[in-house]
Order: C-alpha cells, then sequence, then structure tokens
C-alpha cells in the first residue's frame, strides 16, 4: 500500500488574505475553493505537481486564531523545494514576500529563509544533486 501526505492544512485569518498571499504572491495553483456553508470554505492551494498541498484553513476558535503563524513554534517548519533557487528567490522577492536573510549556500543546496503573511517560517531549498 502506497501512502503519501496529501493535504498539509495552514491556519489562516482570512481567505482572501491568504489568497492573496499563497496564489498572488508565492504564484501557488488554486487547486479548489468549495463554499461548504456557515461561512467555511474548502480552500486547497499547491506549490505544483508532485507536491503536498496545502489547506487553507480558517481559524474558528480562539485557540486555533492564537495559533495562526505559529504553527511551527517560530522555526522553519514549511521547505519549498525549487530547481531554479536564483529565479525563485528574485520572483518571490520581487512579489513582496519578505526574506530574513540573504540565500545562503551550504553543502546540502542553496537556501533562504521567508516568512509567509502570517510569520510562518519557510525555507526556500534547491537542494545539491548528487
Amino acid at each position: 500500500m502506497a501512502q503519501h501526505l496529501a493535504l498539509l492544512s495552514l491556519l489562516v485569518d482570512d481567505y482572501s488574505r491568504a489568497l492573496d498571499f499563497y496564489v498572488g504572491k508565492m504564484g501557488f495553483e488554486l487547486v479548489e475553493d468549495s463554499d461548504l456553508g456557515g461561512g467555511k470554505r474548502w480552500v486547497v492551494v499547491s506549490p505544483g505537481s508532485g507536491g503536498s498541498r496545502f489547506l487553507l484553513a480558517k481559524a474558528s476558535d480562539e485557540r486555533q486564531v492564537a495559533a495562526i503563524g505559529g504553527q511551527g513554534g517560530g522555526r522553519v517548519w514549511l521547505f519549498l523545494h525549487t530547481d531554479s533557487f536564483e529565479a525563485d528567490h528574485s520572483r518571490l522577492s520581487a512579489a513582496g514576500v519578505r526574506f530574513l536573510e540573504e540565500p545562503r549556500h551550504e553543502a546540502y543546496g542553496s537556501v533562504a529563509v521567508f516568512e509567509d503573511v502570517y510569520g510562518n517560517r519557510w525555507d526556500l531549498l534547491q537542494p545539491r544533486k548528487g
């Protein structure tokens, strides 16, 4: 039996704000946006084929609201792999994505930490081949 991680929930405060960032700035694909009634939607975005997708989950209580932007506990916890680091770094920077450091070239590849609109920390990473 084959398994893979299909969806990862990201807590958000507002669907439009989240879509503006993930689709508008990051360039993710909007996979699905279905109205579930009562102000809830099933909103799925993807950075591209072959990877995990993200369910943009609107926080519905105080505990969830408090966790927005802190799901990784202040650490990088999302790793966006690319095969074109320089181009993606330039494109994201030009779109207003906030990088927390200059690009680094490490033994494992090229990397730069950025924050999403909520403060979640991500690595933009082009792994070294071989």
